[in-house]
């Protein structure tokens, strides 16, 4: 096959990063596909790398038989003894080598097949060792080139490509510029592994924590979550596994040089650090922070939460273009709706009063019910018996008189509307019928 055979295994299983067996395999494989062209169908056929004569010698497999069939396929006894192996018996199957001819001609015809699956063989190992790095950062990454608006990273071995919807906006690359990202998919294509990158991804600040706080790398600090919003402003909510190591403190680092070297990777990005609590409301108000909170009332099936704060609060805790309250909502996976004082103030006032304007229900009554979360006599109409049983100070006979004048008002004010808007379309057909005789008349 090549005089130099051995050498150049040895030379493509250190350049390409390939044991040395699986290109002796892909060679003895290749050498194979091309023989069985040049010979009968049913013959049977082995290729084995011969390293001592640098050589892919090539066999053919024989059944030792009484009587041949298929001389592709079989021997006899006699011939079997005489030319292959003295001791062969019925029923063996023994290695006949094929002529040098066929090796010569079966090498240049393995020449395009070898490289295929010397490129199959590289494009799995490359597959194994990027599949197990997923969520993991590039630290030697280059760039590459652009195709479009991604960017074509070098990791060295392989190509990587980081899309324009990973990249962070604003962010601006030159061909050679050293990059660090986020593995976020390793997957095989028809190409080859395919290596996808982000720099937006939440897993990719908390990396860089990682790689910035070794009390976090070492899991005394542990990142509970967080929540970007790339090139703006993120949340991330740490926990100490140490009573003795303040979290927040641990990840700012002295006069802020942990976290500002974060943020310089992130290209400016703002990044509130917040201490995690297992209790939903608190870690709620820490989350809004730096807005104070005044009150929450929480509904955990729903996993949501009523946020009131002060006045002068409102737009802090919102936030420029309401990024404050979106990330704290990620970050605490709850539904956050935030309401100032006044407002919720003038919205207990409705509610109490649509509760208190149908009969029988009083002020107690309706304060009650406000306090339990049913803001007005639709929402109380809908509710099962048992719902209100649940509410302290309510009994059965109490309960069941509420329902029923609930449901009696509200089925009336539907009948009023109903109603109301049946004449409306009356009156709205009549008065196009006058205008249209009007014109009949102007016309005649």
């Amino acid at each position: 096959m090549h005089p130099e055979l051995s050498r150049v295994i040895e030379q493509v299983s250190k350049e390409k990063g390939i044991d040395r067996v699986v290109v002796v395999t892909a060679v003895e494989a290749a050498m194979l596909s091309a023989a069985r062209k040049m010979v009968a169908p049913t013959t049977h056929l082995e290729a084995k790398y011969n390293p001592e004569i640098g050589e892919v010698e090539l066999f053919k497999i024989l059944t030792v038989v009484e009587l041949i069939n298929d001389p592709e396929v079989e021997i006899t006894l006699v011939d079997a003894r005489a030319n292959l192996d003295p001791e062969a018996q019925l029923g063996d199957e023994l290695l006949e080598k094929l002529d040098q001819r066929y090796g010569r001609i079966a090498a240049q015809a393995a020449k395009q097949n070898l490289i295929q699956r010397l490129r199959d063989a590289e494009r799995d190992i490359i597959f194994n060792e990027f599949k197990d790095r997923k969520g993991e950062l590039t630290h030697s990454g280059i760039v590459q080139r652009f195709e479009k608006k991604n960017i074509i990273v070098n990791l060295g071995r392989t190509d990587a490509i980081l899309p324009e919807k990973e990249q962070i906006p604003r962010e601006r690359y030159r061909q050679g510029d050293r990059i660090r990202a986020f593995i976020l998919e390793v997957e095989m294509s028809s190409k080859g592994p395919q290596i996808v990158l982000s720099r937006t991804h939440p897993g990719f600040l908390i990396k860089l924590f990682e790689q910035e706080v070794p009390e976090v790398y070492e899991g005394i600090v542990e990142i509970k979550g967080a929540a970007r919003e790339p090139g703006g402003r993120a949340k991330i909510a740490v926990v100490s596994n140490d009573p003795d190591v303040d979290p927040v403190g641990a990840c700012v680092g002295m006069k802020g040089t942990r976290v500002q070297a974060v943020v310089q990777e992130l290209r400016g990005e703002k990044i509130d650090i917040v201490h995690w609590t297992p209790d939903p409301a608190e870690f709620v108000c820490r989350a809004l922070a730096p807005a104070k909170v005044t009150k929450i009332i929480m509904d955990e099936d729903e996993r949501s939460m009523e946020v009131i704060v002060p006045d002068d609060q409102l737009s802090l805790a919102i936030g420029r273009k309401g990024q404050n309250v979106r990330l704290a909502s990620r970050l605490t996976s709850f539904k956050l709706d935030v309401r100032s004082e006044s407002e919720a103030e003038d919205e207990a006032r409705h509610s109490r009063a649509s509760l208190t304007s149908v009969p029988g229900v009083g002020d107690v009554t309706a304060e009650l019910l406000y306090q339990n979360g049913f803001k007005s006599p639709e929402e109380v109409a809908q509710a099962d018996e048992q719902s209100l049983l649940d509410i302290e100070g309510l009994g059965p006979e109490k309960v069941a008189g509420i329902l029923k004048a609930m449901r009696q008002h509200v089925e009336t004010k539907r009948q009023e509307e109903a109603a109301a808007a049946a004449e409306a379309s009356e009156l709205a057909s009549q008065d196009a019928g006058a205008d249209g005789s009007a014109v009949a008349t102007e016309e005649g």
